[in-house]
């Protein structure tokens, strides 16, 4: 760690929610980096140069040959099929993503040559919110960032990615890529399934808006609001990571069965018991 070389430029991929987060930090806390942005979409070029995320836009190439490190910040299956390109002009630079799916990816580059320049990160920060727009200081603060299959990544942009994600305030754990999608797909990928389920049933069954909007409180606004993100980011997402999220729903609908026939039997002992079970959530999470 002691060699560790701190970049003088960044490439971020993908000027969204997280890439427009970490340019952000970046130049808040260390204007001396030069962040180099990579983005497709007119509008978020255009959002992302007024709001000062990045020093210019580049094409791809350019900005690989230009920086010294790395960061894939776009969608999983874009990533998919950037990462083997991005890897194949990356000579000597660190290249690190931040898609919540891990192992389709490790698998796309395992036999690449330079493999040992990749690092699978999974920063788990996030809003409903996408676009540079939505790009906010303080994003990844205080949470989990995850690093897969690290002993097929180079030793030294292993350090650079600890050193990356702890200066941006989060604390790191380390798994296999397979282990990572299971669980991500139990923590993460089920809430925003069943965030969309209930949006879309209530949408369906309540025709006025103005009911929503007036009955709704906190308990529904706190449970439906992850129905507010972009169908670009997670229908891929459950693509990828497709039978970790089939194995989730159908422990889900038993468990949800469960609770049904419990009230329609009129058995609120177990209904109860049910509900104190949940409680446990409690030791887990404060």
């Amino acid at each position: 760690m002691n060699d560790l070389k701190i970049p003088n430029s960044i490439a971020v991929i993908g000027m969204g929610l997280i890439g427009g987060s970490i340019a952000m930090e970046l130049h808040a806390y260390k204007p001396s980096i030069e962040i180099i942005g990579v983005e497709s979409n007119e509008i978020h070029i255009d959002k992302a140069q007024a709001l000062g995320l990045v020093s210019r836009i580049e094409k791809l190439e350019e900005a690989i040959n230009q920086s010294d490190l790395i960061i894939v910040c776009t969608p999983p299956d874009v990533t998919l099929e950037l990462l083997p390109k991005v890897l194949d002009n990356a000579s000597h630079q660190a290249v690190m993503d931040v898609c919540s799916v891990k192992k389709p990816l490790v698998q796309a580059v395992s036999g690449h040559p330079r493999r040992g320049r990749y690092l699978a990160a999974h920063p788990m920060a996030g809003t409903e919110y996408s676009g540079p727009g939505a790009a906010k200081i303080g994003l990844f603060n205080d949470k989990a960032c995850i690093f897969c299959d690290t002993e097929n990544t180079d030793e030294k942009v292993v350090a650079l990615g600890k050193w990356f994600f702890r200066y941006l305030g989060m604390h790191l754990t380390e798994m296999e890529a397979a282990d990572h999608d299971r669980h991500a797909a139990y923590v993460s990928h089920i809430s925003h399934i069943t965030s969309f389920t209930l949006a879309n049933t209530v949408l369906e069954k309540e025709k006025s808006d103005q009911h929503i909007f007036t009955l709704a409180s906190g308990g529904f606004d706190s449970t439906v609001r992850l129905a507010k993100s972009a169908a670009s980011m997670w229908s891929p997402v459950f693509q990828l990571n497709k039978d970790n999220i089939l194995d989730v729903l159908d422990n889900y609908a038993m468990h949800l069965k469960q609770f049904r026939d419990a009230i329609a039997g009129n058995n609120y002992e177990a209904l109860a018991a049910l509900i104190h079970k949940s409680n446990k959530i409690n030791k887990v999470i404060k």
